[in-house]
């Protein structure tokens, strides 16, 4: 069980083998690793050699002739899309000579959500067929003429692994809620200091006040016209933070068809029109906070139908965590926690890695750090804070 397959496109694999390992022993995949959202990125064209990210999947068969473990993995011409920066790793390496791009990438393109990234099949040995793709990552580099592999919001279980092969640690910082049981918001909102509870309570109150109605979307219930009206906002709001957005509509069209049941659609509709949406990914005991956008603009709005509306969905289902997505300190005076995310970096350039690792050193410490410093000023009274769920 040594030969590691390269595999150019997800459809070269059924989808039942990659989900095996994807689920490793659970019912089922996160969403995000799943076949349906890999393939439906690499369908669509959005994730793509033209665009930056060509696939180099990872496949190690078993003695059985199935997929013992997979990772998705993608040679990259640029650093846009993955929300752990090294712009600037590659402006001071190309500057003394060297060449960055092309760089291998595992990850899920354009995701910031901590997850299995060496995906092994639930009845195989987790711990050597893990060491032996973050190996066949290192051997994809050098096969490719590569700068780097660069395994991003990792579990902090594969980080500590692929330390041991070689790999540089990196930290950085997110902002999660996380369930502590409560049997509704205003059950939440018991566990805030008393300030901070008036404070949500009013800025709710004002986010609906121009009489904007909320719509939870998800599975039948997300027609074509909702994409339509949803990839509207998705457009204004992307074209303004990134200049072109990543995603396309057919993207979109293919999610919904694919895994709506994953799916969650938080609308906002003003006079009989949608004016704001933000589109969430269901996991199993997580509420995973996408892509927000909006052709109206409210005061207030955007924490309502981000932040709120996630607790309240999540709350009603019994998920333990949301994730809201890649940074935003504003998430914390509403009930979202620092946690710290993973990824794992080999670097081919002695000099080049000797650099970052002195880096990483002091980044790993500000992270920490700050993780507790902002971690004291939540909203919480005291002694009410949840921990952190794995």
């Amino acid at each position: 069980m040594t030969e590691i397959r390269i595999l150019p496109a997800l459809s070269e694999i059924p989808a039942a083998d990659w989900d095996a390992c994807a689920a490793g022993g659970a019912a089922r995949p996160e969403p995000f690793v799943s076949h349906a959202f890999l393939q439906a990125l690499e369908e669509a064209g959005c994730a793509r050699a033209r665009t930056g990210w060509q696939p180099q999947h990872l496949v190690l068969d078993g003695p059985d002739g199935r997929p013992a473990a997979v990772a998705p993995a993608y040679l990259k011409s640029h650093s846009r899309g993955e929300y752990v920066f090294d712009h600037g790793w590659a402006e001071a390496y190309e500057s003394a000579g060297g060449r960055y791009y092309p760089k291998v990438q595992a990850a899920v393109p354009f995701t910031p959500a901590t997850g299995r990234r060496l995906l092994v099949r639930g009845d195989a040995d987790e711990g050597a067929l893990r060491e032996t793709l973050g190996v066949g990552l290192v051997q994809l580099a050098k096969l490719r003429n590569a700068s780097s592999v660069h395994v991003t919001f990792a579990t902090e279980e594969e980080w500590e692994a692929l330390a041991a092969l070689g790999f540089l640690k990196r930290t950085d910082q997110q902002f999660h809620w996380v369930n502590e049981g409560y049997a509704s918001y205003d059950d939440f909102l018991e566990a805030l200091a008393s300030r901070k509870r008036k404070a949500l309570r009013k800025e709710r109150r004002e986010a609906l006040a121009n009489g904007i109605e909320i719509e939870w979307l998800t599975g039948a219930d997300i027609t074509e016209a909702a994409w339509d009206a949803f990839f509207a906002f998705y457009m204004d709001t992307g074209s303004r933070k990134w200049g072109s957005p990543y995603l396309n509509r057919a993207f979109f069209s293919l999610l919904g068809q694919r895994m709506a049941d994953a799916c969650l659609l938080v609308m906002a509709k003003r006079a009989g029109r949608y004016v704001a949406g933000a589109l969430n990914l269901i996991g199993t005991d997580r509420l995973y906070g996408r892509y927000w956008g909006c052709i109206e603009h409210h005061p207030y709005l955007h924490f309502e139908v981000c932040y709120h509306q996630a607790v309240d969905f999540a709350i009603a289902r019994g998920l333990k965590v949301v994730e809201a997505g890649a940074q935003g300190e504003h998430k914390l005076a509403r009930g979202y926690l620092p946690r710290t995310t993973y990824s794992a970096h080999w670097i081919a350039d002695a000099g080049l890695r000797r650099a970052v690792a002195n880096y990483l050193e002091r980044e790993r410490a500000y992270v920490a750090q700050a993780n507790e410093d902002l971690s004291a000023l939540g909203p919480f009274r005291r002694g009410s804070a949840p921990e952190e769920v794995e």
